[in-house]
């Protein structure tokens, strides 16, 4: 897999030793995108930890190893090294409250680690981090140099969250919500933001523009992650937006994983609440993780986009795009258990709120899972497809291989998509749906899970199958 190189390790230990870093948060996401971290002194950080790594307990680590199996070391990866902002990893429950003093301060980086076998049985195949590195092996012998992706995530940050807080399997009441944006809980009516009534929304009744300038920021200044934008999404109660600028596959989910960490770390900081969960308020929209992607090959040392094809008068889509959102639709179900593995993930995909609940594709119509953006034309950079089914429970690293497998499946296969969906779906009758070749989504966790376990062929050539049956497994248990 990929291999650091020995400058960019030096460069760490450099800046470790100028910046007076004492501790370095080493980082890794489990099978089921929960991020963990520990920290070691920045001293132990040498040429020989980079290779040696760090032995850990893998029995203790959801979805990883069994206890007669426990033995795991994670290696640090260099070129993730960020010097984190002060109020990381802070509980901020008590800072400038009467009677406590403010939180310890201690200066701190981060790195992932990638995560491999004890006794030198090399890389642990249940690492999320190394199934994406194996998917993108995967595109490569398949001749393509590259694949870029970009992340539009969304998220809500609450006031405060009384009682019984939500979780990720369902759905509570708003009375449990405390947002100064909200109708049921504002004090200033002139000032909130109505249910579904909050795309694009501005101050004053916006509440989180200067969040969001505060979590861009410090993607972009702490981390040298490109944002692209930021905005209020469509629901009430502080949904935001932050749009992330593309990368390549790897990249791509370490950037979401530490996009969704800052939102959290900022929220905490102002002594409010972030949430990812992906339908939080039963009457308004969810949060969505729309992910776009393209593929790329090296021609004549240029990068040519695969999905851009200027002829193509409907959406200037290549045939290779043609074949890549074939594979995407035909193994749209089994993503599903993927993309969407909680049960309150099938709260969102609802008729109404604009999520989608059907298997199609077209340009602009966002009633599609699939929409090919054409703001533009003739922007060979620009052409990509949008994936609109996930939400921001699923493990981006999984997420983000599925979806590519899908796909390359899609063209080793010659998979031809129907026919574009150009109307809106969602007032189409069952018969009109029916003769368009439009099929329907898994509406619960138990039916995406059942897709997942017929329709798994695609993966193996980055998720083991000894994977597929733990992780099934797990949301069936859930």
């Amino acid at each position: 897999m990929q291999k650091v190189k020995t400058s960019q390790t030096s460069k760490v230990i450099k800046e470790l030793k100028q910046s007076k870093v004492k501790w370095v948060r080493l980082q890794f996401c489990n099978p089921f995108g929960l991020l963990h971290q520990f920290s070691v002194p920045s001293k132990r950080i040498t040429e020989e930890y980079f290779k040696i790594g760090y032995p850990v307990d893998g029995s203790s680590i959801k979805g990883f190893t069994e206890i007669n199996k426990s033995e795991l070391v994670l290696v640090p990866d260099a070129s993730t090294f960020s010097i984190l902002p002060d109020y990381f990893d802070k509980n901020h429950q008590d800072d400038n409250s009467s009677g406590h003093q403010l939180q310890y301060v201690s200066k701190a980086a981060r790195m992932f680690v990638d995560v491999h076998n004890g006794f030198g049985a090399g890389r642990f195949s249940r690492d999320p981090r190394f199934i994406a590195q194996k998917a993108n092996e995967v595109a490569q012998k398949n001749g393509f140099s590259k694949s870029y992706w970009s992340a539009e995530m969304e998220f809500f940050v609450f006031d405060k969250m009384n009682g019984n807080n939500i979780g990720p399997n369902e759905t509570k009441n708003t009375e449990n919500i405390i947002s100064t944006e909200a109708p049921w809980s504002a004090q200033n009516p002139e000032n909130i933001i109505p249910i579904k009534g909050g795309y694009f929304g501005a101050s004053p009744a916006d509440k989180l523009t200067d969040f969001r300038d505060e979590v861009a920021d410090t993607l972009e200044e702490t981390f040298g992650i490109s944002v692209i934008a930021h905005h209020h999404e469509v629901a009430t109660a502080g949904q935001g937006e932050v749009i992330l600028g593309f990368d390549e596959l790897l990249n791509t989910a370490d950037n979401v994983v530490t996009a969704m960490k800052t939102v959290k770390e900022v929220a905490s900081k102002r002594g409010m609440v972030a949430s990812f969960n992906p339908k939080p308020i039963p009457n308004d929209n969810g949060s969505a993780m729309h992910i776009n992607q393209s593929l790329w090959k090296t021609k004549n040392k240029k990068e040519v986009n695969e999905f851009y094809d200027p002829a193509d008068e409907y959406a200037e889509l290549s045939q290779t795009a043609l074949y890549y959102v074939g594979g995407i639709l035909e193994h749209a179900k089994a993503l599903c258990g993927i993309t969407n593995p909680t049960a309150n993930s099938y709260n969102r995909l609802v008729p109404g709120y604009e999520a989608p609940i059907n298997i199609a594709w077209g340009k602009m119509n966002r009633s599609a899972c699939v929409r090919i953006p054409t703001h533009h034309k003739q922007m060979s950079k620009r052409k990509r497809i949008e994936y609109r089914v996930p939400d921001p429970t699923a493990n981006i690293y999984l997420a983000e291989s599925a979806l590519l497998l899908a796909g390359l499946d899609g063209i080793n296969k010659k998979i031809q998509p129907p026919d574009p969906v150009d109307v809106n779906i969602y007032k189409l009758s069952e018969s009109e749906k029916k003769k368009r070749g439009v099929g329907e989504l898994p509406t619960s966790l138990k039916e995406a899970t059942s897709s997942l376990q017929s329709d798994n062929e695609f993966l193996k050539p980055a998720f083991d199958e000894e994977f597929i049956e733990m992780y099934c497994e797990a949301l069936t248990n859930q």
